[in-house]
């Protein structure tokens, strides 16, 4: 089975049909390459690049120029995230379809949960080109 839960060591050992329990708070953040937004992943395949994260915004942070590779799914859990198109406040759920592209920021902060079926390419300044895994 290609899909886990990167460093859920309970899982080591599960046959291939087995449910993952993921304790999330078990888990550590771990930095993006945007400045103040870090994110846990809870289960990601990297032979396909489909991954289901949290991540964490700081106020203020952003979310630099990317393309959705392929449909992007988002739940604002705390917070809101704003783009040109619109702002997706917490309780509430918002999807891109493929080939979409924006930024994002957070004026106060946000902790959502994402889906991604391939990671989000960055398109502008430092971060051209890397995928966000």
């Amino acid at each position: 089975m290609a899909a886990a839960t990167p460093l859920m060591k309970a899982h080591d050992g599960l046959g291939p049909l087995a449910s993952r329990f993921v304790d999330v708070d078990d888990l550590p953040w771990k930095p993006t390459p945007c400045d103040g937004i870090e994110m846990k992943v809870l289960m990601e395949n990297p032979d396909t690049g489909m991954m289901t994260a949290m991540f964490k915004w700081a106020p203020g942070s952003k979310l630099t120029f990317h393309e959705h590779v392929e449909i992007e799914q988002t739940f604002v859990l705390e917070g809101s995230l704003v783009d040109d198109e619109g702002e997706v406040t917490a309780g509430n759920y918002v999807w891109r379809p493929a080939g979409s592209r924006h930024e994002a920021w957070a004026p106060d902060g946000a902790l959502i949960l994402s889906m991604f079926l391939r990671p989000n390419i960055f398109l502008d300044g430092e971060n051209a080109g890397v995928q966000l895994k």
